[in-house]
C-alpha cells in the first residue's frame, strides 16, 4: 500500500523502515534533505516539497504527519491540505491536543479530506518492537488504512491472551490484541494517548521514588543496624522476573542502572512534553481526582529549580517560629 510520511526524525524514519520491511511503498519528505537521502538509500521515494510528495502519490492519497505537536503540526497539515483533494487522507501521528483534532477534522471535511488522529507509542524502539496505535476518526477511513496500522503495530507477540478474549464479543475490538484500535471519532485517538502519557508520568515517578528510598537506605541518619547498601542494578533486574511491578519502563531502568549505577551522567532535570499537563486539564474539566498524576507532573516542574521561593518562605517561617536554622549548602 502507498503511504506518504512527513517528518523523518527518530520515530518517523523508523516507522518508514518498518513499513517498507512490510512491503509498503513509502514516499517521504523532511525539512532536512539528509534525512530524505538516508531513506531513499533504504528504498523510499523522496520528495523535495510537500506539494511534490502529494503529486507523487496515487489517489486516494494518504499522508502521515510525524512532526512535533503545536505549530509545526498545524503548519504542516494546513500546507498539506492545500495540495490534497476529496477522498485523500491526512494522518496526524504526533501528540496533538485532541481538541485540535476535532477542529481540523471538521475543517478538512468541508474539502472532502479525511482526517485521522493516531496516538503512537513505541519511541525509538518501535522499529523492532512495533508501535501501539490509538486511532480516532471515521471508521471507514480506519478500515481502509488497516494494512498500514497492522504493519506498524507489534502484533500479539508472546503476550498471553487475556482470559475471556478467546470468545468473540461485539463489544471488543479484534485488533486490540494486535496492538492497534479504533478508539472512536475525531480526537479520541489522541485523547487516549494523552491519558496514556499521563499514566506514564505516574509510573515513572513511582519507580523513581522507590529507587531513591533504596539508594538512601545507607543514610548516616539511620541507626547503624538499619542501614543497607543495596545493589540497585540487581534489584531492578530481579524485579523484572516474576514481580508484579515488572514493566518495560522497569526494563529500561535496569539498563540504565547497569550502565551507570549512580546515574551520574544525568542531571535530574526532567522535561515534560505537554500530554501530562493536558491530562490534568482534562481531569479538571471532568471533575476527576488524579492525585498521583498531578504530583508526578509537579515533581517534573520542581526538578528544574534548585530552590523555589516557596521553599525559602518555608525555611524562613521555621526559623522565625522555632529558631530552626538551615543546614549549610551541601551539608
Amino acid at each position: 500500500m502507498q503511504i506518504g510520511m512527513i517528518g523523518l526524525g527518530r520515530m518517523g524514519s523508523n516507522m518508514v523502515r518498518r513499513l517498507m520491511r512490510g512491503g509498503h511503498d513509502c514516499f517521504v519528505f523532511d525539512l532536512n534533505p539528509e534525512n530524505i537521502k538516508q531513506l531513499e538509500s533504504a528504498g523510499a521515494t523522496g520528495a523535495r516539497s510537500i506539494e511534490d510528495l502529494v503529486n507523487k502519490l496515487t489517489k486516494p492519497r494518504a499522508v502521515w504527519v510525524m512532526v512535533p505537536a503545536g505549530n509545526p503540526t498545524e503548519q504542516t497539515v494546513d500546507a498539506l491540505s492545500k495540495f490534497m483533494s476529496g477522498g485523500d487522507i491526512i494522518i496526524d501521528g504526533g501528540n496533538s491536543h485532541f481538541k485540535d483534532d476535532v477542529r481540523r477534522a471538521k475543517l478538512f471535511a468541508e474539502k472532502g479530506i479525511h482526517y485521522l488522529d493516531v496516538g503512537t507509542s513505541g519511541g525509538i524502539w518501535g522499529f523492532e518492537r512495533g508501535y501501539c496505535l490509538m486511532i480516532g476518526g471515521e471508521k471507514e477511513t480506519f478500515t481502509y488504512l488497516e494494512p498500514i496500522f497492522k504493519t506498524l503495530a507489534p502484533g500479539p507477540g508472546e503476550i498471553p491472551r487475556t482470559a475471556g478474549r478467546e470468545q468473540k464479543r461485539d463489544d471488543l475490538s479484534p485488533t486490540a490484541e494486535e496492538g492497534y484500535i479504533h478508539c472512536g471519532p475525531a480526537g479520541s485517538g489522541h485523547f487516549v494517548k494523552m491519558v496514556h502519557n499521563g499514566i506514564e508520568y505516574g509510573l515513572m515517578q513511582a519507580y523513581a521514588e522507590g529507587f531513591d528510598i533504596m539508594r538512601n537506605a545507607e543514610s548516616t541518619e539511620l541507626a547503624p543496624d538499619h542501614r543497607y547498601h543495596l545493589n540497585l542494578a540487581d534489584i531492578a533486574e530481579v524485579w523484572r522476573r516474576g514481580s508484579v511491578v515488572g514493566s518495560w519502563l522497569l526494563d529500561l531502568t535496569a539498563m540504565a542502572l547497569l550502565e551507570n549505577p549512580a546515574l551520574s551522567n544525568y542531571s535530574g532535570f526532567v522535561q515534560d512534553s505537554g500530554e501530562g499537563r493536558w491530562t490534568i486539564q482534562a481531569a479538571i474539566e471532568e471533575a476527576v481526582p488524579v492525585d498521583v498524576l498531578a504530583v508526578s507532573l509537579f515533581t517534573r516542574f520542581r526538578s528544574r529549580q534548585e530552590s523555589t521561593f516557596a521553599e525559602k518562605v518555608l525555611s524562613a517561617m521555621r526559623q522565625k517560629f522555632g529558631g530552626h536554622l538551615e543546614r549549610p549548602s551541601g551539608g
